[in-house]
């Protein structure tokens, strides 16, 4: 009942949205570090879906970020899990009653790579006061001596139920050809205190060094029945997978619904590896295009001096796709990267961070936001005007991706940026500045 009461306050909110240009007001800076090599940077950022103005981001290591004011100013803390460790891959998640998540690598030892538990577990914590304090954590999918890395959380907007994917490497960055990758899957029917046991989803097995013959990318997406939906990448091809019956069973084979040329591992100037993993949303909206299955990606299909970010959708549950369709709208041959979608569940807008460089002739780096309001179709673009730098290379790491949430009109992407010899971790306030309480 009080999510359905929740739903009718916020349809003021979507029926405002729907008429209204949605505008970019400004950049907001969320962290910077002194210098060092590592974070803020690999950030993740939810909004609300319970009270859009509370805005909780992640960084690596162990940042979290978090906002009462639709994402205007930020105050920090650090996460902690005493049993499990902090060790990077930040994801977070807000469920439709406004819990936060923050899902993470595990390392019990906090010793890192040089500890044999090092990706031991997948972890997962709760905030129930808008990300000030977090539980101290649990585990998912632990099966020494294999290790478990890159997950993506979703929830089931009719139940609050949480889906873990990600993939297990029988022993990381491993090259003997008997070590094998897979994608697993885990669910939580009591707000992530417990979990089912690990099941592989994945029909084939990959290799363990990390790369375009690994399985990765899995991001799950609820639809509106309990049904879930992941697509992952691998061998040059986008994988999609579904269970109707809240993860019991899956399909008897993995559907291929995209060649993705040239794979996920992407070289970028100025970078090295810029992950083009599919990141997969749904529309739950009562719009036009409520149900949709969208998935967002980068690839060379344009060419090998040309990366560009593309969707597809499915209309019918994934049985039928889509052709591709470009994002980016530049007529150049120059590098789009590192895409992450989100689907506004009010609305039903899709919304598409990216980094771009249709500008500049060197590694000089813009941020783009670009939207469509029919439903993947077509899109429009909202240059991030000051979000300008040039990457760092070696000298520091800046992680495997960006993030975007949106909620009501609030959309707030997240992207790690360098300036000064330094890395910092931003936001734009894009839709509405603030969501007024009802």
């Amino acid at each position: 009942m009080q999510i359905g009461i929740r739903f009718i306050a916020f349809g003021i909110v979507t029926l405002i949205t729907s008429c209204a240009t949605i505008r970019f007001h400004g950049l907001v800076k969320i962290a910077e570090n002194n210098g060092e090599h590592y974070g803020p940077a690999e950030p993740s950022i939810t909004v609300s879906q319970k009270n859009p103005n509370i805005v909780v981001g992640g960084s690596i290591i162990d940042r979290v970020h978090y906002s009462t004011n639709g994402g205007n100013t930020f105050s920090h803390t650090n996460l902690k899990s005493p049993e499990l460790g902090v060790f990077g891959d930040p994801v977070l998640w807000s469920d439709h009653n406004g819990n936060m998540y923050y899902v993470h690598l595990g390392s019990p030892l906090h010793q890192g790579r040089s500890s044999d538990r090092w990706l031991e577990s997948i972890v997962i914590q709760k905030s129930m006061d808008s990300g000030k304090n977090w539980d101290s954590g649990h585990a998912i999918g632990t099966n020494p001596p294999k290790n478990q890395d890159k997950p993506w959380i979703a929830s089931d907007p009719n139940n609050n139920d949480l889906v873990v994917t990600w993939t297990e490497f029988d022993k990381y960055a491993s090259v003997r050809p008997e070590d094998k990758s897979r994608i697993r899957f885990s669910i939580s029917h009591d707000h992530g205190i417990t979990w089912s046991p690990a099941k592989t989803i994945s029909d084939h097995e990959g290799d363990c060094i990390d790369d375009d013959f690994t399985p990765e990318g899995a991001v799950p997406a609820y639809g509106l029945h309990h049904e879930i939906y992941v697509v992952w990448a691998f061998d040059q091809k986008l994988w999609f997978d579904k269970s109707l019956d809240g993860g019991s069973t899956w399909l008897p084979n993995d559907k291929t619904i995209m060649n993705q040329i040239g794979g996920w591992t992407l070289d970028i100037d100025g970078l090295g590896r810029a992950n083009g993993m599919p990141v997969t949303g749904t529309d739950k909206s009562n719009g036009q295009y409520k149900g949709s299955i969208y998935v967002c990606w980068a690839d060379m299909y344009s060419g090998e001096k040309n990366m560009d970010i593309w969707i597809m959708q499915s209309r019918d549950g994934g049985d039928h796709w889509s052709d591709r369709i470009k994002v980016n709208q530049d007529k150049t041959e120059r590098f789009q990267f590192f895409p992450w979608m989100t689907v506004d569940p009010y609305t039903g807008y899709v919304y598409i961070v990216f980094y771009d460089r249709r500008n500049f002739s060197n590694t000089d780096t813009e941020v783009v936001v670009a939207y469509s309001k029919d439903g993947g179709i077509t899109f429009k673009e909202i240059m991030l005007s000051g979000s300008k730098f040039t990457p760092p290379g070696s000298k520091a790491f800046f992680g495997d991706y960006n993030n975007i949430s949106a909620a009501g009109g609030l959309v707030r992407p997240i992207w790690t940026s360098y300036q000064n010899n330094k890395l910092s971790v931003w936001t734009a306030i894009i839709g509405k500045k603030k969501i007024k309480a009802k």
